[in-house]
């Protein structure tokens, strides 16, 4: 059975690694898969990537790198995700990787012009299309966000499938199995405190209220749900095709 790939782009904070773990922690975690289904290549440490073909499906971690800067694996990253779309890899991008696969396939990313947006959002979806993989989730769900950049532009033939206040293509789908959100699915209300904590003093400079942040943050299930369903679906598509 082929793995489910988890592409790390980054990592935790040091602050946030050594009280919950890394990323692919959080990931697995989020999914609810046997570390044994998982693979992960830290492509920002120069790790190379399987064949798109060789993996049930991909999953595009987030990062404190910036899709704007171009970084040579970033860019390289951006052409296995276009090798994977042509064989039909199931992918979803998360955050970071939700920009790069955006900007891999066309689309525009770059600085959120109405600023950061850090904290539990309401998230509200667009596309009422079972067929988009949304039919489980409610109209308006909380989800976790902290990013400053974000799809200007998606590709063309693009699906918006939800939005925040502040950022228009919070979830996009690119292909029946193929989507990305800039919310993070994977993480945990502790996460998303440990985050604004870190981040305080950077807040406050930004006109942002920590303490607001802080007691605004609650449970996202539905938003996690829909990376594990993504999963899962992938590990038993080949498991019927086996």
């Amino acid at each position: 059975m082929h793995p489910l790939l988890l592409i790390q782009t980054g990592e935790a904070p040091d602050a946030l690694r050594t009280r919950f773990g890394g990323f692919a922690d959080w990931f697995r975690a989020a999914m609810r898969v046997d570390p044994a289904q998982m693979r992960i290549v830290r492509v920002d440490a120069g790790e190379a990537l399987p064949a798109p073909a060789t993996v049930a499906a991909a999953v595009i971690t987030g990062s404190a790198a910036m899709v704007t800067e171009r970084a040579p694996w970033s860019e390289q990253t951006a052409g296995w995700i276009r090798d994977a779309m042509d064989v039909e890899t199931p992918l979803f991008g998360v955050c970071y990787g939700h920009q790069l696969m955006a900007h891999a396939l066309g689309g525009t990313a770059g600085w959120l012009p109405a600023g950061r947006e850090i904290g539990t959002e309401s998230i509200t979806r667009l596309s009422s299309d079972g067929a988009s993989g949304l039919r489980e989730l409610p109209s308006s769900f909380p989800a976790q966000t902290t990013h400053r950049q974000s799809v200007l532009e998606p590709p063309p033939g693009a699906e918006v499938m939800a939005r925040s206040q502040r950022d228009p293509h919070q979830l996009l789908r690119y292909a029946p199995n193929a989507m990305s959100s800039q919310f993070h699915p994977e993480f945990t209300p502790d996460f998303m405190r440990a985050y604004i904590e870190v981040r305080a003093d950077t807040l406050c400079d930004e006109g942002l209220d920590p303490d607001a942040l802080l007691a605004a943050v609650r449970e996202t299930e539905a938003a996690r749900l829909l990376l594990e369903r993504f999963a899962h679906a992938a590990l038993n598509r080949q498991r019927v095709a086996a």
